[in-house]
């Protein structure tokens, strides 16, 4: 324990010491930082993977550029982009498109092409992705070999194991009708892993993680589509009563039927809150931790005083920030498995609480 805590100690010093030094080289010869660039550059999406800055290089990995236009197909690396347009497609700067391959249309105005690339957030999906595979066929792969009636698991079945124990007797089990947890246990397992680990894959500041997958609305929609079909699609009659023709009294339903429309409503605002909760969480969990990041660079005119204590605090907080980053990997996968279950449960409810066959 004692060994651990110099490490970290040591780790706050040298980050300590060289943030400033990193401060002055970025601000010498009146350049300005623009610290909302860094900002939505290091949480946006792009079509190439910054691994670092070596002097005034960026090293980059240029990522597949797919997309239709006007003219047909093209298929090509995103560093053909670099030095200007590339058959007839570009970088959009600025605009509602910016960030954005664009084309011309014959009026000379920005038009977006079908785009299907694989961008840094497409990429980062596809990793972690694999890395979720390689984890739950890794810990199949132990219980084939093993007779787990006489042996404990080790590896990586070993770390597996009680936290899928914990999310199936805990929220599974604890929120769906006994007969259908098994039914519904493949997909809110596999939500579980796949959160957390883009989650946590997205806390590591260097290549193949960085990638603010679940900090991404377009990811946290799909994720949230998918419990909303899992409980509409597959809900009982009494769910549907509950919606149209609910237990209160007559007048809340006709002439104007108040409270189903409501229910009705929320229908829609459940997976809504889901998409939202988790985008949320994640992305200013990111911009917290760079914006302590920019203090380093904001106060670098200041004075070495003012930017070294800045500069400590910056790293302090940033650190801390990376400790809680941690919890709300777990958390925020926790939280998203629970109340689809929640939901998928709702939806099998029986008359009088209890369960119901759908």
């Amino acid at each position: 324990m004692h060994r651990v805590t110099r490490y970290l100690l040591l780790a706050l010093s040298v980050l300590m010491l060289s943030a400033p030094a990193r401060a002055a080289d970025a601000g010498k010869d009146g350049q300005q930082v623009d610290i909302k660039t860094m900002l939505f550059g290091h949480i946006g999406d792009s079509y190439e993977w910054h691994i670092t800055k070596i002097g005034d290089k960026d090293i980059v990995i240029p990522l597949p550029v797919i997309v239709h236009s006007s003219t047909g197909w093209h298929c090509f690396m995103s560093s053909k982009l670099e030095d200007g347009p590339y058959e007839g497609l570009y970088c959009a700067e600025g605009g509602k498109y910016d960030g954005k391959i664009v084309e011309k249309d014959a009026d000379g105005n920005e038009v977006r092409p079908f785009d299907i690339s694989i961008t840094k957030n497409v990429a980062g999906l596809m990793i972690n992705s694999a890395i979720v595979l390689l984890l739950v066929l890794g810990c199949a792969r132990w219980y084939r070999k093993h007779d787990v009636l006489n042996e404990a698991p080790t590896g990586i079945a070993a770390v597996i194991e009680p936290v899928v124990n914990f999310v199936y007797d805990d929220i599974i089990k604890g929120s769906i009708p006994e007969e259908h947890c098994r039914k519904y246990a493949p997909y809110l397992l596999a939500a579980f892993f796949f959160i957390l680990v883009n989650n946590l894959m997205g806390i590591i500041p260097v290549f193949p993680g960085g990638a603010n997958t679940t900090g991404n609305i377009a990811v946290t929609l799909v994720l949230a589509l998918c419990t909303f079909v899992a409980v509409n699609l597959f809900a009982n009659r009494h769910y549907w009563k509950d919606i149209f023709w609910p237990d209160v009294p007559w007048w809340l339903k006709v002439p104007v039927p108040l409270i189903p429309v409501i229910e009705l409503f929320g229908i829609f605002t459940k997976p809504f809150a889901l998409m939202i909760r988790l985008f949320a969480n994640i992305m200013a969990g990111h911009a917290i931790i760079l914006s302590f990041v920019s203090i380093v660079f904001l106060t670098v005119k200041m004075g070495p005083a003012i930017n070294g204590t800045m500069s400590f605090v910056a790293v302090f907080f940033g650190i801390f920030m990376d400790f809680l980053e941690l919890l709300v990997a777990f958390i925020q996968a926790y939280v998203f498995t629970m109340l689809s279950a929640v939901f998928i449960g709702l939806a099998h409810e029986g008359e009088g609480g209890k369960a119901s066959e759908s």
